[in-house]
């Protein structure tokens, strides 16, 4: 079998993808339960964390899967992908790893900005009643839009794919209903409206301490910078996500060519989400940072 250049190096990033997120994800995941099983308290963050590591882990295991078809199985990947199973686990974990995100930048928004609204207080105060009715919600989401995707159906192609030709223009394919899944997917814009809603509040309020920290006396640097810190956390977060939601869509329209490199490259960035962003919230957390720090170096505690 013949492997072109785009798709060897197609398979080199998705591996390399694949192992940092499943590495960070697990550790994420396996950290905080321990953590909660050892406080025996409901502990909102750390449930959060692990609910997110987990819809990442079954992310990227959907994302590599389908790297691997397209690589190695070219003529099976119409067969194996888009099966009725493959295809509700991939929308299920698509869907709820948008949402899990989004439910820790509205905890992160909820516990860090300095908001004084009424109705921010209120929220604040039962936060943990809240967030916990949130991710209920979004599990509930996934699955119906999971759900309602397969009964739409998606795109059959006549004669199987014609790998011949890696350019070939999608008006040579048959295509079903692919602009109702487009629209079923379009009710993803609720989650990322909410998550670029409560992350401009949090960079705005987290902007607007910092200034003021910054005209104090020298005394306060290590707070400013923790606050700069940050605000390069948040600012990261949205680019991973807004990046992820913009190739998930490019996906679902399924016109870009198959095993083109503009189809590579979607699956990149879509796979670079859910690693990147994870490893965004290690570094970040001093606690996470200096665990996996020892985990990595295989060094002992002191």
């Amino acid at each position: 079998m013949f492997f072109s250049f785009p798709a060897i190096l197609h398979m080199v990033i998705m591996t390399t993808e694949f192992l940092i997120g499943t590495t960070v994800n697990g550790f994420l995941t396996i950290v905080n339960g321990y953590d909660l099983a050892k406080s025996g308290k409901l502990l909102i963050l750390q449930i959060l964390l692990i609910c997110t590591g987990l819809s990442r882990l079954g992310l990227q295991m959907m994302l590599m899967t389908q790297s691997f078809f397209s690589v190695f199985f070219p003529f099976a990947y119409e067969k194996n992908i888009y099966g009725s199973n493959m295809m509700f686990i991939w929308m299920f974990f698509s869907s709820i790893g948008l949402w899990f995100a989004t439910c820790l930048s509205v905890f992160y928004c909820l516990k860090i900005s300095g908001i004084t609204k009424s109705w921010f207080l209120w929220l604040k105060f039962r936060i943990s009643k809240f967030i916990f009715w949130l991710l209920l919600g979004s599990l509930l989401a996934s699955l119906g839009t999971a759900t309602v995707s397969i009964e739409v159906g998606f795109p059959l192609i006549e004669d199987g794919y014609v790998l011949g030709n890696a350019n070939l223009n999608i008006s040579d394919m048959k295509l079903r209903q692919n602009n109702d899944l487009l629209l079923i997917n379009l009710a993803l814009l609720l989650p990322l409206a909410v998550f670029v809603k409560c992350t401009s509040m949090l960079f705005v309020s987290l902007y607007k301490h910092t200034c003021r920290m910054q005209g104090r006396s020298q005394m306060s640097n290590a707070r400013t910078e923790a606050h700069i810190n940050a605000l390069k956390t948040v600012t990261t977060f949205f680019c991973f996500f807004v990046s992820y939601f913009a190739a998930f869509m490019a996906n679902m329209t399924f016109r870009i060519p198959y095993r083109s490199h503009q189809f590579f490259v979607v699956k990149e960035v879509m796979a670079a989400y859910p690693a990147g962003h994870s490893v965004i919230i290690i570094l970040s957390n001093s606690k996470f940072k200096d665990l996996f720090r020892r985990m990595i170096c295989l060094k002992k505690k002191e």
